[in-house]
């Protein structure tokens, strides 16, 4: 049987202590004005890093202030160091993830057309972006995003070195690495997507053109940081959209990478509009199978095979005999657990030890995916700022009340994050 704990090589020779990899929820808990990181998030890091992950990756980190996931999102770009407090906030979270055994790299990250309206509209919004001009629909969340406008190719040029400048910034204050974000519909999947991609230029049309981006970056990247200096990218095995990136597209990308200094591809799938990421998908594929956990494995076993690079797999994982599944997979070497850490931080250990094997976390039971997916990260969410705070992390916690409480906190976080904009 493939061992569970056991060290993975990457390619640029850096060795992660086990292959049990932790891959972060994205917090919004950027308690400090400005957009920084706070002792909020320094608690919920430490935590983690104390439960003895190989690997732990943060939530988005974004790469422009004027393009965010959520309102109370951690941002760093070239000129975020000119302060030197921000520089400690960012130094402090480099050290309470670092502060266990494993290695800490950061998702960085650009959200594009999946702008809540709340952040565009009004003094101090910010307009959403797109590779074309589009906006995200979903079901009985009408309004919720902003529509979106085409990026020029010099701004995509600009994002390019925004990218490669978060990196930098990031090795600087001590992190081991950054995972570039593609997928889940934020901006570089955009560009992926024949659905979203409707460009006529050099950035549009064949997958070549669609995926010239995401490699451009990946050089910037790798132009701005050190060879010890780990570089990750998270790519959809599908977008479960009809007519959307499939696993077909994901198999050329592969192929693409292969060519890249890439260490290590992680595989997931969906966007806000097939929630495949929270066990839903607009084709169902992912919805009929999400009860056995672990729902893009069937999609990753060949994309495993055909990629140079270390390989994880995610998909909510909560039990040991899923994670070690997981690493049976030809050609897989870590596994992802994210929402089973926000209930447990101690996972890695106690499954090491033979302890607590099946991970309890909580789930919402709403009709509508898209409600069902919202109030499920509430909870989670509710369980992450527990921890945060030091506080017992909460088995159930009531998801309406969550939800409530995540929304009323969100509006406080929007004023505050608009005003810092505007300054």
């Amino acid at each position: 049987m493939t061992q569970l704990f056991t060290p993975v090589t990457l390619p640029n020779g850096v060795v992660l202590p086990n292959r049990m990899c932790k891959a972060a929820m994205e917090e919004n808990l950027a308690e400090q004005p400005g957009q920084l990181p706070g002792a909020a998030l320094h608690n919920l890091y430490r935590s983690w890093a104390a439960g003895g992950a190989g690997l732990i990756l943060t939530g988005n980190v974004m790469v422009d202030p004027a393009a965010m996931t959520g309102p109370g999102g951690v941002v760093l770009q070239a000129s975020t160091f000119d302060d030197a407090n921000a520089r400690k906030a960012f130094e402090a979270l480099a050290q309470a993830g670092t502060s266990g055994k494993g290695k800490f790299v950061m998702q960085i990250s650009h959200p594009g057309r999946q702008v809540y309206s709340s952040l565009y509209k009004g003094k101090g919004g910010t307009p959403a972006v797109a590779p074309s001009d589009t906006q995200v629909e979903i079901k009985g969340l009408k309004g919720m995003f902003a529509a979106a406008r085409a990026l020029t190719v010099p701004e995509i040029k600009t994002l390019v070195a925004r990218f490669a400048d978060t990196a930098g910034a990031a090795q600087a204050c001590g992190f081991d690495g950054v995972q570039i974000h593609a997928a889940h519909g934020y901006l570089l999947s955009q560009f992926l997507s024949p659905l979203v991609n409707k460009r006529e230029d050099e950035y549009g049309g064949s997958l070549e053109n669609r995926a010239r981006f995401i490699m451009e970056i990946i050089d910037a990247v790798r132009a701005k940081t050190g060879k010890d200096f780990i570089v990750g990218i998270k790519l959809n095995s599908s977008d479960f959209q009809r007519g959307g990136f499939d696993t077909d597209d994901a198999r050329a990308v592969v192929d693409m990478l292969n060519s890249k200094p890439v260490d290590f591809i992680e595989f997931s799938g969906g966007s806000y509009e097939s929630a495949a990421m929270a066990g839903h998908s607009a084709d169902g594929r992912v919805s009929r199978i999400a009860e056995r956990e672990l729902y893009f494995a069937e999609f990753v076993e060949d994309l495993a095979k055909t990629a140079k690079a270390i390989v994880m797999v995610t998909g909510g994982v909560t039990q040991r005999e899923t994670a070690q599944y997981a690493l049976s997979i030809d050609g897989v070497d870590m596994v992802g657990i994210a929402r089973a850490m926000a209930a447990n931080p101690n996972i890695p250990k106690d499954w090491k030890a033979g302890e607590k094997l099946v991970t309890q976390v909580p789930l919402s039971n709403l009709k509508n995916p898209a409600f069902n997916s919202l109030v499920g990260m509430s909870m989670t969410k509710a369980q992450m700022r527990a921890a945060s705070q030091g506080k017992a992390v909460p088995a159930s916690p009531n998801g309406i009340l969550a939800t409530l409480k995540g929304q009323v906190e969100k509006a406080k976080q929007t004023k505050r994050y608009k005003a810092w904009l505007e300054r």
